[in-house]
């Protein structure tokens, strides 16, 4: 028997979302996985790097999987809760762990480091990551590419024609190159994502809060329950990712 829609808002509403761990969602959503490997590539990266720094580094889930650090190894990260969790993962081998803002400027003298580093940044402050990187140093990182989750989006927002063109991998390009920075690759693709019930919809909005702004249960519950039915009916509610890898040498 399905479960109710007052049972899945309820379990999604008050599940932690501390961290950057998305294991919650198992067989509830899925989502696509860009062919080229952030992981795998960022830990080659890694093992050559003398000094290294990965910005919004989240609860440190990335880095907690490359297999070999770096003789140093600096991260940074703004919300306090995944500031802990970064320490707890990374600092026993380690790894610094800095808590600043996502404003510029970074914390750290210029041409400190010869990889920087990100996985899904907020911001990107191009003048910032060309001002620490060592000359011959690398810029390597998977930003969230245009149009993310817009079917997720505009269902709860309505049209919105400007916010959809942010993001674009061609104008990052044009931003890194008027910062200083040579761009070697950039690449980018859509993925599929899969949500097969209401409670995990509520649970991601709330951990990935900039989706839909202000997202709450109480605010959007009539199309809450409208999209639960959806679910009920069409067995899934798809919607798509778009993810950009860029490399940048300075």
């Amino acid at each position: 028997m399905s479960r109710s829609f007052d049972d899945l808002v309820v379990e999604a509403a008050t599940a932690p979302v501390d961290g950057w761990d998305f294991s919650w969602l198992g067989g509830r959503a899925t989502e696509q996985r860009p062919s080229w490997g952030y992981q795998r590539q960022l830990g080659r990266r890694l093992a050559r790097a003398s000094a290294a720094l990965d910005v919004q580094t989240g609860g440190g889930e990335v880095l907690a999987g490359v297999p070999r650090f770096p003789p140093v190894l600096v991260a940074t990260e703004s919300w306090p809760p995944n500031v802990a969790a970064a320490a707890r993962s990374l600092r026993p081998r380690g790894a610094v762990v800095v808590e600043t803002t996502d404003e510029p400027p970074l914390p750290f003298a210029g041409a400190a480091f010869d990889l920087v580093t990100s996985r899904h940044p907020a911001t990107v402050w191009w003048e910032e990551i060309a001002r620490v990187l060592r000359p011959g140093g690398t810029y390597f990182a998977q930003h969230v590419g245009p149009g993310t989750m817009w079917e997720l989006v505009e269902y709860f927002l309505g049209p919105q024609p400007e916010a959809r063109r942010k993001r674009d991998p061609e104008r990052e390009a044009a931003d890194a190159r008027a910062a200083g920075l040579e761009v070697v690759d950039v690449r980018s693709e859509r993925l599929r994502v899969e949500f097969f019930d209401i409670g995990a919809v509520i649970w991601f909005l709330r951990k990935v809060i900039w989706t839909v702004p202000g997202f709450t249960v109480d605010a959007h519950l009539g199309r809450l329950r409208e999209l639960h039915e959806l679910i009920r009916r069409d067995g899934v509610f798809t919607a798509h990712s778009a993810r950009t890898l860029i490399e940048a040498r300075r």
